[in-house]
């Protein structure tokens, strides 16, 4: 019998059956949500804290999880430099061993955030195993329960990840400003990670966050020189009304530049398609070509819904693409200031080969 570290039992539950024991960490309680899984190494404080998350419980491939333990958060100007929103937005979250933190800024153990936030944990398992059938069955629903036993757990399954519009969570409810000393862009905030928030305040923008909801004229109300369509949760399906947003302002002429969700929006406001993913890209280390010099870049991904090549609207032209799957990571348009990527560029965690994307958008702004 294992003898679990935190004292109580944990458990995860497949919408397929499958039911797995290990041990409980961080609150005690019972969720429910996606299952996904990441094969970023290191980033946790920043995974654990995207919005793009929200709803979803995550599987972290690597064996030791909780080693740095967690920072204490820090600002510029509103904006959080070790963070990418200001709370736990992950349902739960799966490892193979939660450590105690060995480092100079730690403030506080992987498991006390958890507790302190109310997010549930499991430990001692074999996380390989649960990859393993995510990437054999799909992406599916699970219940993950910390510090109780999980009676009935199809009983928490009664809604799909698919039909929920999670925005509603992650955006804000009224606009929020970061004054600067450059031009103004809106950022349509759905659910933005601050990673995003910071490139773009780093190059001189005074960036004004409108909620998910906004329409294009009260974006337009602004006087922008450019207009972002950030990240967040959920099926993009879903968002008719950002959508007709994107296809409002896309008639001003302004930039824009739509990045995870937003570059979804611009291509189903542009008239193409967006599908769901067998299991999606959640990594720091994913290959990406620029079809236009063919370099390969690395790149940090969080998306379960993609455009294939089939599915780009005819007046975009595919930018960057995947390798591995062929799923179109970039758009941009010939003729007017329209870039899109599908990875982030912001890479918090992981590389910075594409942060020049975002110099892209300046001079487009220019």
């Amino acid at each position: 019998m294992t003898l679990c570290k935190r004292g109580y039992k944990g458990y995860l539950y497949l919408e397929d059956g499958t039911l797995i024991e290990g041990c409980g960490f961080g609150a005690r309680g019972v969720r429910a949500g996606e299952v996904v899984f990441t094969t970023s190494m290191n980033g946790y404080p920043e995974s654990l804290t995207d919005p793009s998350y929200k709803g979803q419980i995550l599987v972290i491939t690597h064996p030791l999880v909780g080693n740095y333990g967690v920072p204490k958060k820090e600002y510029e100007n509103g904006i959080l430099k070790n963070f990418e929103s200001e709370r736990i937005q992950v349902e739960g979250l799966v490892v193979t061993e939660e450590t105690d933190p060995n480092k100079w800024n730690s403030s506080k153990s992987l498991h006390e955030w958890l507790q302190e936030e109310g997010v549930p944990g499991l430990s001692n398992v074999d996380t390989r195993m649960i990859v393993k059938r995510v990437r054999t069955k799909g992406t599916m629903m699970g219940v993950i329960a910390s510090g109780y036993e999980l009676e009935n757990p199809q009983r928490f399954l009664e809604k799909k990840y698919d039909e929920i519009d999670f925005t509603q969570f992650t955006s804000p409810k009224s606009p929020i400003v970061h004054p600067n000393n450059g031009k103004t862009i809106v950022l349509v905030d759905c659910g933005i990670k601050h990673g995003i928030l910071y490139e773009l305040y780093s190059r001189g923008f005074t960036i004004v966050r409108v909620p998910c909801n906004f329409s294009a004229d009260q974006i337009m109300d602004y006087m922008p020189n450019g207009v972002v369509f950030g990240n967040g949760p959920g099926n993009p399906n879903l968002k008719l009304e950002l959508v007709n947003t994107v296809r409002g302002v896309l008639e001003y002429k302004v930039p824009v530049m739509g990045i995870c969700l937003g570059h979804q929006a611009v291509a189903l406001a542009l008239g193409g398609k967006v599908r769901k993913m067998k299991y999606g890209h959640r990594a720091i280390n994913k290959p990406v070509v620029d079809l236009t010099d063919n370099k390969c870049y690395i790149s940090t991904h969080n998306h379960g819904y993609g455009v294939y090549k089939e599915d780009v609207p005819s007046s975009m032209k595919p930018w960057f693409y995947n390798p591995d799957d062929g799923v179109i990571e970039g758009m941009y348009h010939e003729k007017l200031p329209i870039i899109t990527t599908q990875f982030h560029p912001e890479a918090r965690p992981g590389p910075n080969d594409v942060t020049w994307v975002f110099d892209k958008f300046k001079k487009m702004v220019r």
